[in-house]
């Protein structure tokens, strides 16, 4: 039995409508357009973070061996990792703007489905991505002469890992967040630093304890950064840790679609969409 008020079941499945999701992206351009403070956000801490391993990677650049090879990994690191706390909190945002407004039980009994919803927020995080990296990686170059983009094509095998590891992450803690309500906001903010540690983004996966390596590797971004340090000090781009990147990640990101649909229906069942914010 339905608890009351609680959303109509999800409607059967209909093509995706360009327009829709379109409509959906119109909405959160409009919406950050008009905020000054929501822009600047997307800049300040990456800026932040740049200008502090960029004064980092200036000191090891002074000192002598393997010490001053490391400066390119550290930055080039943070930079990576920006992408990928980016992509997860530029899905993750657009879905908290309309939690926090008390307008996601509207959006679910529009004609809006699933996919469309999932394929904005996905489209507003890579639109996020751009505004907030394309400047930082810019400055990167103008104060302290690194350039990501010389990565070449390596580049972009390791954007795509990232931000589908990223994208499924933010999917399944939004299905978390719209089953038990915003007490469960926490998850956003915590998640991706919670495995930073394991993803060997600043050092290679061999100084992890023996048992954590195991774990290393169940997680896309390892192969991502090991793939980076590749490029940095063998001048190698290794094809197989993509692979296995891009592979970990398909299973994830089926993993966290499938976990957002049950969520979602479990919160229809239970009547908690219309409890959002209490």
């Amino acid at each position: 039995m339905k608890a009351p008020f609680a959303a109509p079941d999800a409607p059967p499945y209909r093509a995706v409508s360009p327009g829709r999701v379109w409509a959906m992206i119109l909405r959160y351009v409009y919406l950050m357009r008009s905020s000054w403070p929501r822009l600047l956000e997307l800049l300040y801490w990456p800026l932040v973070q740049l200008l502090t391993w960029g004064f980092l990677q200036t000191w090891l650049n002074g000192q002598s061996g393997a010490v001053a090879g490391a400066g390119g990994v550290l930055i080039g690191g943070i930079l990576l990792w920006d992408v990928l706390v980016r992509g997860q909190l530029g899905f993750n945002m657009s879905f908290l703007e309309e939690m926090w407004s008390r307008n996601m039980a509207n959006l679910l009994i529009s004609p809006l489905t699933r996919s469309e919803l999932i394929g904005s927020l996905i489209l507003m995080s890579l639109l996020r991505l751009v505004i907030s990296l394309l400047p930082i990686t810019i400055l990167a170059i103008l104060f302290f002469g690194y350039n990501l983009w010389a990565l070449g094509f390596g580049l972009a095998a390791f954007f795509a890992n990232l931000l589908l590891t990223g994208w499924a992450l933010a999917i399944l803690t939004s299905g978390v967040i719209l089953r038990n309500g915003l007490g469960a906001e926490g998850l956003v903010w915590s998640l991706m630093f919670l495995i930073m540690p394991i993803c060997a983004v600043f050092y290679p996966v061999a100084v992890l304890p023996h048992f954590l390596q195991w774990v290393a590797w169940t997680l896309p971004p390892t192969y991502v950064f090991e793939g980076m340090r590749a490029i940095v000090f063998d001048h190698v781009f290794r094809v197989d840790l993509m692979l296995w990147a891009f592979g970990i990640n398909i299973v994830l990101m089926a993993v966290g679609c499938f976990a957002f649909v049950k969520l979602l229906d479990s919160a229809r069942r239970v009547g908690s969409l219309m409890a959002i914010g209490e």
